[in-house]
């Protein structure tokens, strides 16, 4: 069965075929560095870096780009507010915002461009669109570009221009200098106390929508394969980002997907209601793994919530494959054998419809289970199996597994000792080893897929 993505435009799955065999070309939409990442910012990055992961576990040489805003209203207004310069803020935010990440053990992007390093070519495509006459100029102004004079624009969103007037509201730039209020700027004049460069229609700054497709399409050229974004792009950007290109006369993604947003408390996350979080207190808090399932438990296009409960239930998860690989080490189960042939083809079959993550967790979940219980039943060839299923797929996922110290290897050893005793009725040799693990700090708990152990 072919892999299988919801396209956004399309508004369906369809089977992905990519512009090169074999080769994938994806742009996700980056941050616009003005404060300290959420965890939104983390949800995002981690939808992304695993379809990235994926694809490469199924075989496909990925090229992924993503930008980095360094020059936005949000920006200017932030730097004025602290009084340092819109580089410097930049700067540190986007260090703020890369510190994160490699905690949470996201991949680099291969390509990072930056807006302020695209501005000569973001100037080039506005005069092809003034040229192709889906541009006007506004003296003193600056540069929009026309909706009306492109038929498909809409599309993205499922709207019509009329509907996206009635609808738009606060999602558009509000400027009476504009013909139609969906009108977008491609070049902004400049205004006192704000960073410009020169242009042949007055020294300005580029518009927001216009540096996603200047750089996507130099980097990765026409008609590449995948665009990723939150869902909150959609419209504005995404759909401006798609005219202004295939305006241009430039075949833009061919397939573009959409990450859900996130909520804490079952509402959205808002500052305003007191629920923001973010991501480096997610992180010290609960870890980079727990995050990580917590994120890949909920399929990608769906909000989620990564409150404190989700976060705690999720490390729970992970300890429960941290214990098989103790477990395992501590029983002698071989190491290189051929993963489990049923728990790959289960892995793959929901990740091939549509990124599963969800149903793909299953699938390694269950192999857990099978394996702790092959390692009690000292079938130490099929839990090897399970064993190396899990840790390849785990990690084909970007979820590492920590076999711990030699303390808790040993941990392990008595436990399983523990449960053989329990099994042939010496409760007496269970309840001693119970007694003698709690002098050394550690809780077992008895549950219907084995014990597991804690420390106090």
């Amino acid at each position: 069965m072919p892999l299988q993505l919801y396209d956004t435009r399309q508004r369906a799955k369809v089977d992905f075929e990519p512009r090169e065999s074999g080769r994938v070309g994806i742009y996700v939409c980056g941050p616009t560095v003005y404060d300290v990442p959420h965890i939104g910012h983390g949800r995002t990055a981690l939808v992304y870096d695993t379809i990235r992961r994926y694809l490469r576990w199924r075989g496909y040489e990925v090229r992924f780009v993503s930008n980095v805003t360094d020059i936005e209203d949000k920006i200017i207004v932030r730097a004025h507010e602290s009084g340092s310069t819109e580089p410097e803020l930049a700067r540190e935010f986007e260090a703020a915002y890369w510190e994160q990440l490699d905690r949470l053990g996201v991949d680099r992007p291969d390509e990072t461009p930056h807006a302020t390093g695209y501005v000569a070519d973001m100037l080039d495509f506005v005069g092809e669109l003034i040229d192709a006459g889906h541009a006007y100029v506004v003296p003193g102004r600056g540069v929009y570009f026309d909706v009306q004079s492109f038929p498909g624009y809409g599309a993205l969103a499922h709207q019509t221009v009329d509907q996206l007037l009635d609808s738009a509201g606060a999602r558009v730039e509000v400027d009476e200098a504009k013909r139609s209020p969906v009108d977008f700027a491609l070049w902004k004049a400049a205004k006192p106390g704000e960073p410009t460069w020169e242009s042949p229609w007055g020294p300005g700054r580029p518009g927001w929508h216009l540096e996603c497709s200047t750089m996507a399409l130099d980097l990765l050229g026409e008609g590449f394969d995948l665009h990723g974004a939150g869902d909150d792009l959609i419209f504005p950007h995404n759909e401006n980002e798609r005219a202004q290109a295939e305006a241009a006369g430039h075949p833009f993604s061919r397939y573009w997907l959409h990450a859900g947003m996130v909520e804490v408390g079952g509402e959205k996350m808002a500052k305003s209601l007191g629920n923001f979080r973010t991501l480096e207190n997610a992180l010290d808090e609960h870890g980079a793994r727990a995050f990580r399932v917590a994120v890949l438990q909920t399929h990608y296009r769906k909000a989620t919530d990564l409150g404190d409960a989700e976060l705690a239930a999720a490390a729970q998860a992970v300890g429960r494959l941290d214990a098989l690989a103790r477990r395992a080490a501590a029983a002698g189960v071989p190491a290189g054998a051929a993963p489990d042939a049923e728990t790959v083809d289960r892995f793959r079959a929901e990740m091939d419809d549509d990124f599963g993550t969800p149903g793909a967790l299953a699938a390694i979940f269950d192999a857990v289970s099978r394996a702790n219980r092959a390692i009690e039943a000292d079938d130490r060839a099929t839990a090897a199996s399970l064993v190396a299923a899990v840790r390849e797929l785990s990690a084909a996922l970007g979820i590492t597994i920590d076999v711990g110290t030699a303390a808790d290897v040993d941990i392990d050893r008595r436990v399983s000792e523990r449960e053989a005793a329990r099994a042939q009725g010496d409760f007496a040799t269970a309840d001693r080893i119970r007694a003698e693990l709690a002098e050394r700090g550690v809780v077992l708990e008895d549950t219907p897929g084995g014990t597991v152990w804690h420390r106090r």
